[in-house]
């Protein structure tokens, strides 16, 4: 699962990728310092999988992750394939959630690619180059289906009514993720891939002595984002960037401390964008690993153990589940057996977050 960083030249793209991932993308003073987009495989941090590696004392352990990309950074007219725009689509047609940094900062030593600091302005900029992209795909497909409506095709007829209602949607300014239908009816736009249709979160983008509070940029970019089913996120990247220079953890909590942090901002970023995701963990716990196993929201026990591997999915019996609650409580699997806190699954079950499991399976 991918979640796209995205935003205008010089907003700070790069710097929160670098401290997300701790790879050395270009952080540059000039547009379109990142050409090809970078990716990193990003750990969640979650405090539960250190509590298990603490009680049974694995081999090893694997976190769950998120994978990162870091995209050029767009500029207005991309949707005609200015700058480096039709790239830029590609790339974010590849990702399942966004990022939106906007530049909630002034510095006039970095420059701005318009001139001022207005990141409402600049979230519209972006916000028009994919709706006038989607609004391409909508009116391509209404084409087709009108073909099909003329044949007397009943269902093409109330697809072509649902796709003029996108399309009336996208010519007003809008997103897609903000237009009213029904689960049933979105489905006429699925196979499309809508860039605004996906599930996003804005970064406002601050001076470190407004990390805390915020700033009049940051409540006017709140007030704009109501309308739309988005989370916001205040960071100062440059602040962590500097954490991220740190030695030692002692340091970096200091550091936080001394800022009135408790944690860095980008372990937000992170859980934030696993969220938006719609993902949740569970664990497996052995002498040998203890794991957390990235699955959907809503995943069956069957298709939990798929994640595994696929014949744990082809050849699944049953689940044995302990809560993580009770696995931590008393201590170790043998002592939740002995109280009672084993339960034992069928194909119905659906899992739930921070669910500690084994599979029983025959292929």
């Amino acid at each position: 699962m991918k979640c796209g960083i995205v935003g205008l030249p010089n907003v700070g793209k790069s710097t929160l990728f670098n401290c997300l991932s701790n790879a050395k993308a270009l952080a540059a003073n000039y547009p379109f310092a990142t050409i090809e987009p970078n990716v990193g495989v990003i750990p969640v941090p979650d405090e539960r999988i250190a509590k298990l590696e603490e009680l049974v004392k694995p081999e090893r352990v694997q976190q769950a992750i998120v994978e990162i990309v870091d995209i050029a950074g767009l500029v207005r007219g991309a949707s005609k394939g200015e700058g480096l725009g039709n790239k830029f689509l590609a790339n974010i047609r590849e990702t399942q959630a966004i990022i939106h940094v906007l530049r909630c900062f002034d510095n006039d030593n970095i420059t701005h690619v318009d001139g001022s600091i207005d990141p409402v302005r600049d979230k519209e900029t972006i916000d028009i180059e994919l709706q006038i992209k989607d609004l391409e795909s909508v009116e391509k497909k209404i084409e087709t289906t009108k073909k099909k409506t003329r044949t007397g095709d009943k269902e093409a007829v109330k697809v072509l009514a649902v796709l003029e209602q996108y399309k009336a949607h996208f010519e007003a300014g809008q997103s897609a993720r903000s237009i009213d239908l029904t689960d049933k009816e979105k489905e006429a736009v699925e196979d499309l891939m809508l860039l605004t249709d996906k599930p996003i979160l804005y970064i406002c983008n601050v001076n470190e002595d407004e990390a805390i509070d915020g700033n009049a940029h940051v409540d006017a970019v709140r007030e704009v984002i109501k309308g739309e089913d988005a989370q916001l996120l205040v960071i100062a990247a440059g602040m962590e960037a500097d954490i991220m220079e740190l030695d030692t953890f002692e340091e970096r909590q200091e550091f936080l401390q001394d800022m009135g942090l408790e944690e860095p901002g980008v372990k937000k970023v992170i859980r934030t964008a696993y969220a938006l995701l719609k993902l949740q963990t569970y664990f497996t716990a052995g002498v040998k690993e203890v794991r957390a196993w990235t699955i959907k929201e809503g995943f069956t026990a069957p298709q939990a153990a798929g994640v595994i591997h696929t014949d744990f999915e082809k050849g699944f019996i049953r689940a044995e589940v302990i809560k993580y609650v009770d696995y931590v409580s008393l201590g170790s699997e043998l002592a939740c057996k002995e109280a009672g806190k084993l339960s034992v699954e069928g194909k119905e079950y659906v899992v739930q977050d921070g669910d500690v499991m084994h599979f029983r399976f025959n292929v």
